[in-house]
Formats: structure tokens, C-alpha cells, sequence
């Protein structure tokens, strides 16, 4: 008998894409990185700009030409910020989220198609951040020395209810969700769903080739609104029973260990620290720009480009940190889908077509920094290890 071996088990999976298309995801990824820098100083070039046009202290300043409206001069503020940074950055986010995925080959979508939903999420955006802003700068006047720490219980609060409502209210608006068809797919995922624990009655295949060609499915919502969604990018990319068991089995994993809980937890940490940081900085940021004759101080509305421009480059300095929450979340639900689904072989062929948009096998040092799902080539090894040590579990 042929005893089975991992590491030669992973290399034949590294081996099914060509040279060529491991060079051209690497191109791809690492180009990534850098637009995570650029994306940063662009971003504070926008405010760079917003801020010194000092529109936003005549918003503030119309707003309440007669009498102290805080609240509605917030909410004007954030509007008007958030629309003009919009046009500021548009060329950019075309090139980022449209150009550049146009040209790898991971979207199809017409530019009118994309523009359209960028349109339509700007406007969710807007609304959202603007009700944010008020509670946030409502807090920042009435317990000054304490806002950031309610701020971040404001940011956690946001999260839970987009994360209950999203599936429900927003996601139908950008995609068509259809209840999967009987047969043997929805079967074994209903079969799966139950021994997981996981509702199996909103199970849905929806048109993610619209925007994508990325192979994906998710398990999003809470409570109610909790449900499996597979794109059918899948289906297009040839899965079978058991990349469906391997995949959905993962996603699953995220929805029973309480991922979102975590996640909405320690960010919601991380927000609190980086507006701790915001309120101790604020002041000499100001003075850095020249705006202290306009800007009263941190809890003056039309300061919001300072108080973004703190908050972003905080964000990029955390993405390790955050990255590496997610890691742990995807070996985790990995896990989970091996001892669950019991399909090591077909979580590893669907991870080895997400090579595509992810390089295989980073260093140990770009994989801590820059990935937010552990490399293809770690997770398909760590499969193989499974199916060497259960060899009478796979594909039960």
C-alpha cells in the first residue's frame, strides 16, 4: 500500500495552474499591496483638499447662520465631505476597482454597470455615515473626555445592525438571490446545514458573475436573516458535490464559531484605540494645518477631514492586525469545514482557483502583512494533513 504524503499531495495541487498563471496572480497581488499605500495617500490628498477649501466651515457656518443646530450641521458636514472625497477619488477607485480587475480578468462588468452600483452604494454610504456622524459628534460635545470609548459602542451597535439587515435590505439590491434548485446540490447542503447547525432554509444561489469572476459563497446574516449564498461563479468554474461540501462547509464554519460576533468585537476594540489615538492627536494635527482660526477643535464638524485623515493612516498601520484576525477566523472555519464536510480534496480544489486573486505561496513576512486569508498553498498542506491523519472520514 502506498502510503499517502502531504507534501507531495500539495505540490500536485500547486501544480494544476501553469507557471505562467502563478506569475500572473503574484503580478496581481503584489501589485495589491502597493494599492493599499496609494489608496492611503490619495485618500489624504482628498482631505488634504476638502479641508483647505474650507467648505466645509461655510457648510457649518450656513447651517447655523442663526442659531447652534450641531446635530443637522454634522450631518451636512459628513454629507458634503463624503461626496466631494467621492469625486476627488473617482479616478482612482475606476483604475482600482474597475480598470485593473477589468484587465486581470476578474470582472466582466461594463463600466456603466459599475459606476451605476458605485452610485447606488455612495448613497447607501452617505446615509449611513451621516447618522454615525451625528452620534458620534453628539457625543464628542456631551462627554468629552469619554466620547471615544461611547464612539467605538456607536461603531459596534452599526455593525451588528448592518450585519442583521444586509442580507435583507441591502445585498438584494446589488444581486439577485434565487432559492438553489432541488437536486443534489441543495441536498447535500441541507444535509450539511443540519449537522453543522446551521438554518437550512434560505439557501440561495445568487448572480455574483455581475461584478465578479472570484469563486466565493458566504453564510451572512444573524438570527433570521442567516443564510447560505453561493455565487454562481462556482457553478461556471466547474464545482462539484464535493468542492460545494468543502466550501460551503467553511462558510459555515464562520456562522457556528461566531466569527461575526468576534469580528464586530475586536474591531470594535481596535475603532476605540484608534479614536483614543484621534483625541489626543487631534489638536496638534490641527495646528500642523494651518486651521486653527477656523476649526474650533475636534467636536467642530468641519475638522472631520483631520479627525479621517488620523483615522485612515491608523487603519493602515493596523491592517497586520486586522489581517491576522482574519487569518485565524479562515483556519478556524477551515477546520471546521475538514471535520464537518470530511472534503479536504475539494476545499483544496477550490481553494487552488482562488489562486487567481490571491498568490499562492507569499513569504511568511508578506502573508503577516498583507494577507487576509492564509495562503493557498498553507491551507491545501494543512488539508492534506487532515486527510493523511482521517483517512476514513474523507468524503463521508
Amino acid at each position: 500500500m502506498v502510503r499517502f504524503d502531504p507534501d507531495a499531495a500539495t505540490a500536485d495541487y500547486m501544480a494544476t495552474l501553469s507557471p505562467a498563471a502563478h506569475a500572473r496572480a503574484i503580478a496581481y497581488t503584489q501589485g495589491g499591496h502597493w494599492l493599499l499605500l496609494w489608496g492611503w495617500l490619495i485618500g489624504l490628498a482628498a482631505a488634504w483638499i476638502i479641508l483647505r477649501s474650507g467648505i466645509l466651515v461655510r457648510v457649518r457656518n450656513r447651517v447655523e447662520r442663526t442659531r447652534p443646530r450641531p446635530n443637522l450641521a454634522a450631518f451636512c458636514c459628513v454629507i458634503v465631505f463624503l461626496l466631494i472625497d467621492w469625486l476627488i477619488e473617482l479616478p482612482w477607485a475606476v483604475y482600482s476597482a474597475w480598470w485593473r480587475e477589468s484587465q486581470y480578468g476578474l470582472t466582466k462588468q461594463a463600466f456603466g454597470g459599475w459606476f451605476g452600483e458605485g452610485l447606488m452604494a455612495l448613497a447607501i454610504n452617505t446615509l449611513i455615515f451621516a447618522l454615525i456622524g451625528i452620534a458620534v459628534y453628539a457625543l464628542i460635545r456631551r462627554t468629552p473626555r469619554w466620547w471615544w470609548a461611547w464612539s467605538g459602542g456607536v461603531i459596534v451597535v452599526a455593525l451588528g445592525v448592518l450585519m442583521i439587515l444586509g442580507p435583507v435590505l441591502i445585498e438584494p439590491l446589488f444581486n439577485t438571490y434565487t432559492p438553489a434548485p432541488p437536486g443534489p446540490t441543495r441536498d447535500t447542503i441541507v444535509a450539511l446545514a443540519k449537522v453543522s447547525g446551521v438554518p437550512s432554509d434560505k439557501i440561495f444561489v445568487y448572480n455574483g458573475s455581475k461584478q465578479s469572476e472570484r469563486y466565493t459563497a458566504n453564510v451572512s446574516g444573524l438570527f433570521g436573516s442567516a443564510r447560505v449564498a453561493m455565487s454562481d461563479t462556482m457553478f461556471a468554474q466547474g464545482a462539484d458535490i464535493a468542492e460545494v461540501r468543502g466550501v460551503v462547509g467553511h462558510e459555515m464554519g464562520h456562522y457556528v464559531r461566531g466569527h461575526i460576533f468576534w469580528s464586530v468585537f475586536v474591531l470594535g476594540a481596535i475603532a476605540v484605540v484608534m479614536l483614543w489615538i484621534s483625541a489626543r492627536s487631534f489638536r496638534l494635527v490641527l495646528g500642523w494645518t494651518g486651521e486653527a482660526t477656523r476649526i474650533a477643535g475636534i467636536a467642530d464638524p468641519a475638522g472631520l477631514p483631520i479627525l479621517i485623515a488620523i483615522v485612515s493612516t491608523l487603519s493602515l498601520l493596523a491592517t497586520p492586525l486586522t489581517n491576522t484576525l482574519t487569518r485565524l477566523q479562515e483556519s478556524d472555519a477551515d477546520h471546521f469545514s475538514f471535520e464537518h464536510a470530511h472534503e479536504p480534496d475539494g476545499l483544496s480544489k477550490a481553494l487552488v482557483k482562488t489562486i487567481a486573486y490571491r498568490a499562492s505561496s507569499p513569504s511568511w513576512l508578506e502573508e503577516a502583512i498583507f494577507y487576509d486569508h492564509p495562503s493557498v498553498e498553507r491551507r491545501v498542506h494543512r488539508a492534506m494533513l487532515w486527510k493523511a491523519a482521517h483517512p476514513d472520514l474523507v468524503g463521508k
